[in-house]
C-alpha cells in the first residue's frame, strides 16, 4: 500500500491539507469519496481505507479537519456544526464533483451529517462511524450515555482540558482513547501524528473548541431547520459493539431519522476506533455500501 503525501487547497475560507489515493484507471472521472476523521485522531488513521477505496475505483480524499495540523487554524475560531458541514460541501466543490460520497468517523461523522442535512443534493450517500444522528445523541441521551460523555462536560471548562491532555506525554488522552476501545493498544501509526498535532497549543485548543461549540447547536435556527431533521440521503451507520464513547444503545430506534434509506451495522468485538481495531471489516462495510449507491 502506498503512503500519500499531504497536499493543500483552500476551501470555505481556510487552507486544508489532505491525503489522497487515486485509482489506477481513469482517476479524473472516479467517484469522489471524502473520508473525515474525528477526535482524538488524524487523517493518517485512514490511509488503509484510502488505499482500499482507490483500489476499488474511487478517488479517496482524507482532509485534516479545520484546526488540525497541517490544515489552517481559522482566525475566527469557528468550529460550529454548520461550519463543519460547509467545509465538507466546499471540499466537494473544490474537487470538481457534482456529488460525493462522504465517510465520517466521530467528529467527521458530525460534519458528514451536517453536510447531508444542509445540501443533500451534493451528497450521493453517507457512512457515519461511531456517531448516531445528532437528534438521537443530543436530545435523547440515556443516563448511561450522559455518564459515558463525561469528557464533553469537562471540555467546556476553560484551560483545564488543554493542561490535562498535555500532561505526562498525553497519558490522560491515551487512556481516554483506550477506554473508548477496550482492549485496543494504540500503535505508533496512531500516536505519533496525534501527539505531534496536539503538541502545538493552538491545535489542541482548536480540537477542544469543537466541543465548546457543541451546546450552541441546540439554540441554533440552522440546527432546528436542518441539522436535527431526518437525513435525506442513503445512510449506513457503523458502530462498535464495545464502544465506550457512544454506547451501542444510543444507535437504536433511529430509522425515522433517515428518510432515504438507513442501515445500521454493528461490528462485534471492537470499540470506538473500529477503523484501527478492525480495518478490514470496517473497509468492507464501507465499500459494500458505496458500491450499492
Amino acid at each position: 500500500m502506498s503512503t500519500p503525501t499531504p497536499r493543500y487547497i483552500r476551501a470555505n475560507g481556510i487552507e486544508f491539507a489532505y491525503l489522497e489515493a487515486l485509482p489506477a484507471v481513469d482517476p479524473e472521472n472516479a467517484p469522489l469519496v471524502l473520508v473525515l476523521h474525528g477526535f482524538p485522531d488524524t487523517a493518517w488513521s485512514f490511509v488503509d481505507l484510502l488505499n482500499r477505496l482507490a483500489a476499488a475505483g474511487y478517488r479517496a480524499v482524507a482532509p485534516s479537519m479545520r484546526g488540525y495540523a497541517p490544515s489552517e487554524v481559522p482566525d475566527d475560531g469557528d468550529y460550529s456544526v454548520p461550519t463543519l458541514g460547509q467545509d465538507v460541501l466546499a471540499l466537494i466543490e473544490h474537487f470538481g464533483a457534482d456529488r460525493a460520497f462522504v465517510v465520517g468517523h466521530d467528529w467527521g461523522a458530525v460534519a458528514t451529517l451536517a453536510a447531508a442535512a444542509l445540501r443533500p443534493d451534493r451528497i450521493r450517500a453517507i457512512v457515519t462511524a461511531a456517531v448516531p444522528h445528532l437528534r438521537r445523541f443530543l436530545l435523547r441521551p440515556s443516563r448511561a450515555q450522559l455518564a459515558a460523555s463525561h469528557y464533553i462536560f469537562k471540555f467546556q471548562l476553560p484551560i483545564w482540558p488543554e493542561r490535562k491532555i498535555r500532561e505526562d506525554d498525553f497519558a490522560w488522552l491515551v487512556d481516554l482513547a483506550r477506554s473508548w476501545s477496550p482492549g485496543w493498544i494504540p500503535g505508533d501509526d496512531y500516536l505519533v501524528p496525534l501527539k505531534a498535532n496536539f503538541a502545538e497549543p493552538e491545535r489542541l485548543k482548536a480540537a477542544i473548541e469543537y466541543y465548546r461549540a457543541l451546546p450552541r447547536v441546540l439554540f441554533s435556527r440552522v440546527a432546528w431547520q436542518f441539522l436535527l431533521q431526518p437525513i435525506a440521503v442513503p445512510a449506513r451507520v457503523i458502530h462498535g459493539a464495545n464502544d465506550g464513547c457512544i454506547l451501542a444503545q444510543t444507535f437504536t430506534d433511529s430509522e425515522h431519522l433517515y428518510s432515504a434509506g438507513y442501515e445500521l451495522v454493528q461490528l462485534a468485538d471492537v470499540g470506538h476506533f473500529m477503523n484501527l481495531e478492525a480495518p478490514e471489516r470496517f473497509a468492507d462495510a464501507v465499500l459494500d455500501f458505496l458500491k450499492r449507491h
